[in-house]
């Protein structure tokens, strides 16, 4: 008995998937309801057995939870052990200053913990997004009364009622309708509304008009619908699940990052224990080799790495969002940068959207403007000056362009084209035009045909004089749009508009010359190798045709061909450059269209997206069809264009580049690009699209432009450079932080660096320069480079030879000078040991540490550049550099002068000549760099090999 509740239960609350297909009788009988509703009871025993109608986001986290998992990453825990040390040394001789190591030490591990907890909280936003696309309430039908509920309470079974203006509550079948249609933009990326229907009219439940769906908008009309799917079992809660569980790809820079970590944490830990054993069975001293250890780990560990990447990536995001680039998570600044295919749409982003009527041809007779077409500010489209604001501020309920203005100015001589051309260009169409200021609402291809029928005549008279009897809208498997309009005089005649191929197919007459006359299969041909012509120039081709009706829903007889309309959609003027730099820069630009191959292969070659030849043409048909391998060898073309290609193709798209080995990013404005956008190494939404594609992108672009994404390229690969200047600059302190350690227990010689110093340049001596790196330009040659392979490394072998290999043993060899200059002239001789609070010691490292920092002055300034020498940058052209030194010479002044920091510190004041002592070292070390740079510039094979980083 148990078991066939359950069966029943499943059977009730989970849709079977043919909902569409069975006869409404039999779909009644199936969920047990009738076309008065389910009662009261019965409603809240299948709530309690099939739950809420809500989008729950799986296996959720409390936010204490995800905050305290940021703490388990290697860097943490290594961070952690050395501030649980640092508080032990504390406890066995207190006053050694191991308290403040302690301190500072558990502040980076807070402050790194709280970054990665920002970042993921940003990501759960995602789920919300859905959820905010069901309506909170809902009338339906229960005991036979329509009463108002929660959208969240609806269950399977449930009638309710849809009227103009609604949200779909939740996936139902219609049971009653009167001129209803729905707007399934946000699911199917349709931009026409959908009239809906009782019968089924296709197979595919997307596609079959007796269905709603769930979070999609009634335009007009209303019904009543009987729910079968509700929460997680509607079709955008399958959306919402697959774009949950579609992982999101660690970003390029947090793999390096992580790499990074793990290396110098397993060097400092490597080092820490080596040196604690030898020191222990060296001096025999617990106490002393345990802070020993501390100090080589602190030293190892550049503490203030996270926190510098970030600011400099928040000042990148900065930077981006100056040049219409939104960047919501900040790692993402540098993804693009390692990018090396761009997926584009082509209309809007490509292109101006601002859509226009170019060519016609009446019958077999191309038709030369008056007055050729130009592109004007604001002709067509969105507004450019509105746009960026508009995407972002206010959401449409129009289905496509909203307040899109117009120049009505006539382009043709009237007298040559038929008027029942005119009225089946603006009544087979379902924009709306008004008149102040000039401009339409609607679809941007409808609006342009209207607005080019308004130039012929008034279209709000010419819809009332022919008023329309029934409609057949255009769906992606009819490729055709037809409607039933009373004449005048009283007659019935029927209006057809679509694709050229299905339109002259359709047709067994052509008008010619004011006459109609027979249409043969000759005669189509001819037709169809004249529509080609107009694609071949990038036109939109829609094709006109007509028929008379003999009687009321006697639509029969054969269509007479009117003609072609050309529609062009300028290519934006920066869309060429723009890409020419992505190609220069080794990156593969990829469009991805609906329009019809050959308009595709025409508007690529304008944009220049063509890089040598015909670029490489895959249709939606083809992605369906071909094998991985044969898909695989098509990939590999410089330039491909996918078209005819569906809305929930991009997906399959993005992962087939993936698979070979591509850092993809991919546009989309819609749900149903989420999924796509989600999966894509860096997901990139329209500022105009919709709320779920802007939650799932890491990247919003305010102006639609595909320039603006080339702009974020190569502020990303400025930024990836930018770290690793930075890094081989907090690198190169190592070595003098080291060295002294290593001294002190092989040499037996006074420490010459204690922890405390070392926090003072890791925490606080290097934070500013090192931000300042963060800030530079990119050097000449950024966009001339390919893509950064994907296995390339933060930290390489170059890196360490250059940090630890040159310029760190310069900067400890000024050290070692500094110090031993003050111990000899203030009488110390080897093997004597001092104090910590002797005043010949403070003072000896304060030199020491002095020297460290007038070295990485000159540490700075060559870090600036990685190839190019620095005087082509301009040695004081980034003025944030001269105030990052201007920072450290007042923290080296304070640790010096200050008896507070001095106390703290562990400090002296020295004399000034102890400190110039180190400027000959700072001057070798930006002239063995600057010697590095010029060998790799004249491409020296062994400079290259072993200093190229």
């Amino acid at each position: 008995m148990e078991r066939q509740l359950a069966e029943n239960k499943n059977k009730i609350c989970s849709p079977q998937g043919d909902e569409h297909l069975i006869s409404l009788p039999e779909f009644l009988k199936r969920f047990e309801t009738e076309e008065n509703g389910l009662s009261e009871q019965e409603a809240a025993q299948r709530l309690r057995e099939c739950g809420p109608n809500v989008l729950e986001e799986a296996g959720k986290e409390s936010i204490i939870k995800r905050y305290v998992r940021q703490f388990r990453n290697f860097f943490a825990v290594l961070l952690t052990v050395g501030a649980i040390l640092s508080f032990v040394g504390e406890y066995l001789d207190p006053g050694q200053g191991n308290l403040y190591i302690g301190v500072a030490l558990v502040g980076v591990v807070v402050l790194n913990g709280t970054f990665t907890f920002v970042q993921e909280y940003q990501a759960a936003k995602t789920m919300e997004s859905f959820r905010q696309l069901l309506p909170p309430h809902a009338k339906v039908f229960r005991g036979g009364k329509v009463r108002e509920v929660l959208a969240s309470e609806l269950v399977v079974g449930d009638v309710v009622l849809l009227e103009e203006g609604d949200k779909v509550p939740a996936d139902g079948r219609l049971i009653e309708t009167k001129s209803l249609k729905v707007d399934n933009s946000t699911l199917t990326g349709e931009s026409e509304p959908q009239l809906r229907s009782l019968e089924c009219t296709h197979s595919n439940l997307l596609e079959c008009r007796n269905v709603v769906f769930s979070g999609t908008l009634v335009q007009s009309g209303n019904g009543k619908a009987v729910i079968f799917g509700t929460g997680p079992n509607t079709q955008m809660g399958s959306l919402a699940t697959l774009t949950e569980q579609t992982l999101s790809v660690d970003t390029p820079i947090r793999k390096e990052l992580n790499h990074f970590i793990k290396i110098i944490s397993a060097i400092a830990i490597f080092l820490g224990i080596t040196f604690f054993l030898l020191a222990f069975f060296l001096q025999n001293i617990f106490l002393a080799s345990l802070i020993f250890a501390i100090g080589i780990i602190v030293a190892n560990v550049p503490e203030g790495l996270l926190p510098t990447v970030t600011l400099a990536l928040s000042l990148a995001s900065r930077r981006m969002a100056s040049r219409n680039a939104l960047i919501k998570q900040l790692e993402s600044v540098e993804t693009l940068g390692s990018t090396t295919v761009i997926c584009t749409d082509k209309t809007g982003t490509l292109t101006q959207n601002r859509m226009a009527v170019n060519s016609l041809i009446a019958g077999f007779e191309t038709l030369e403007p008056e007055k050729p077409f130009i592109p004007q500010e604001g002709s067509a489209g969105q507004d450019a000056e509105e746009s960026p604001k508009k995407g972002l501020a206010e959401k449409d309920t129009d289905s496509g362009a909203k307040g899109v203005p117009v120049t009505g100015n006539p382009m043709w001589n009237p007298d040559k084209i038929p008027p029942v051309f005119i009225r089946v260009a603006g009544l087979c169409n379902n924009a709306k035009i008004y008149d102040s200021p000039p401009g339409y609402t609607g679809d941007p291809t409808e609006g342009a045909l209207l607005v080019f029928a308004n130039s012929f005549v008034d279209i709000n008279k010419l819809q009332s004089e022919y008023p329309r009897q029934e409609e057949f809208p255009f769906d992606s498997l009819t490729r055709r749009m037809e409607v039933v309009c009373r004449t005048p005089e009283g007659k019935l005649e029927v209006y057809l508009k679509g694709a050229p191929e299905v339109v002259v197919e359709m047709c067994g007459l052509v008008m010619e010359s004011g006459g109609v006359r027979k249409l043969d299969e000759a005669g189509q041909k001819e037709l169809l190798d004249r529509h080609l012509g107009l694609a071949e120039k990038g036109e939109r081709i829609i094709a006109l045709a007509f028929r008379q009706a003999e009687g009321e829903k006697e639509y029969t007889g054969d269509f007479i061909f009117l003609g072609f309309i050309g529609i062009v959609d300028p290519p934006r003027p920066e869309a060429r450059d723009a890409i020419a730099k992505c190609h220069a820069a080794g990156i593969k630009v990829v469009m991805i269209t609906g329009d019809h191959p050959v308009t595709a292969e025409s508007i690529a070659r304008d944009v220049g997206l063509a890089v040598s030849g015909k670029p490489e043409i895959i249709t939606g048909d083809e992605l369906k069809s071909l094998s991985r391998t044969e898909l695989a060898s098509r990939l590999k073309n410089p330039s491909i264009v996918f078209a005819r290609t569906s809305p929930v193709q991009k997906l399959k798209i993005v992962q087939l580049f993936q698979a070979e080995g591509e850092i993809v990013t991919m546009t989309g404005d819609g749900v149903n690009d989420a999924p796509a956008i989600k999966n894509a190494d860096m997901g990139v939404a329209m500022g105009s699209g919709t709320d779920v594609a802007r939650e799932a992108a890491d990247m919003v672009l305010l102006d639609d432009n595909f320039a603006t994404i080339v702009n974020a390229v190569e502020e990303g690969r400025t930024v990836f450079d930018n770290i690793k200047k930075f890094i081989a600059y907090i690198l190169t302190s190592n070595i003098p932080e080291i060295l002294p350690f290593i001294a002190f227990v092989l040499l037996s010689i006074p420490l010459p660096m204690t922890v405390q110093l070392i926090l003072a340049i890791d925490l606080g001596t290097d934070i500013l320069p090192a931000i300042t790196l963060g800030v530079e330009k990119g050097e000449g040659d950024i966009m001339k480079r390919p893509p950064r392979p994907r296995h390339e490394k933060l930290l390489t072998p170059q890196v360490l030879l250059t940090s630890y290999g040159v310029k760190g043993p310069i900067e400890a060899a000024a050290g070692f000078f500094c110090y031993f200059a003050v111990l000899l002239d203030g009488g110390w001789g080897f093997g004597e040991q001092l104090a910590h609070t002797n005043p010949l010691y403070m003072q000896a490292i304060t030199a020491f540490f002095s020297a460290v920092i007038i070295c990485q002055i000159a540490n700075v300034f060559v870090s600036r550049t990685r190839f190019q020498s620095v005087f082509s940058m301009g040695l004081f052209s980034n003025r944030m550099v001269l105030l990052g030194i201007a920072s450290e010479l007042l923290i080296l002044a304070i640790i010096i002068w200050n008896p507070f920091a001095n106390l703290i510190f562990n400090t002296a004041p020295i004399d000034l000549r102890y400190m110039l002592l180190a400027v000959p070292f700072a001057v070798l070390l930006f002239g063995v760099d600057e010697l590095r740079k010029y060998l790799l510039r004249k491409n020296v094979n062994w400079a290259a090999r072993y200093f190229k980083w």
